[in-house]
C-alpha cells in the first residue's frame, strides 16, 4: 500500500433513517434522515448529499492542481453536483453523478472541457468511482 497522507474517521450510528454521524475531530456532525422523496421525514442530511459536496470539494481541489501543472488560472471554480440514488433493478442500488464545473477565468471552451478532463483523472472520488458509476462532467456549460 503507498504511503497513507490522510485518513479521515467518522462513526455513524442509527443508519441513513434516523442516524447520527460524527467525525472523529468532532468538526463535522450531522443528523441522518431519509429525505422526503424517498418516503422519509426529511429534516436532516443523507448520504447522497454528504458524497455530493464531498466529490464536489474534492474535484476543486483536483482542477487547483491542474492549474498549477498547466500554469492556467482557475480562479473562483463553482461546482455543482448531483448525486442520484438508483435501482439497480435487481432490488440494489447504484450511484450516478453529475458536475457542472463552472470555469470563469477559463473563457476557452476546449481548454475549460481540457482541464475539467485532466481534474477527473487527478480526483481521488474520481479515480475511486471510474467505471462503477456513471459521472456526467460539462465545463462551462460544455459536455466533456
Amino acid at each position: 500500500m503507498a504511503k497513507v497522507l490522510y485518513t479521515a474517521e467518522a462513526t455513524v450510528t442509527g443508519g441513513r433513517a434516523e442516524g447520527h454521524g460524527r467525525t472523529s475531530d468532532g468538526m463535522l456532525e450531522v443528523d441522518l434522515r431519509s429525505p422526503k422523496e424517498m418516503g422519509g421525514e426529511g429534516g436532516g442530511t443523507n448520504p447522497e448529499q454528504l458524497f455530493a459536496i464531498g466529490y464536489a470539494a474534492c474535484f476543486e481541489g483536483a482542477l487547483g492542481v491542474v492549474g498549477r501543472r498547466q500554469r492556467l488560472e482557475t480562479g473562483d471554480v463553482s461546482i455543482n453536483s448531483k448525486v442520484s440514488l438508483l435501482p439497480t433493478g435487481d432490488g440494489g442500488f447504484k450511484l450516478g453523478v453529475a458536475l457542472d464545473v463552472t470555469l470563469p477565468s477559463v473563457t476557452d471552451a476546449a481548454q475549460a472541457v481540457e482541464v475539467v478532463r485532466a481534474a477527473h483523472q487527478v480526483c481521488p472520488y474520481s479515480n475511486a468511482t471510474r467505471g462503477n458509476i456513471d459521472v456526467e462532467l460539462t465545463a462551462n456549460g460544455q459536455a466533456v
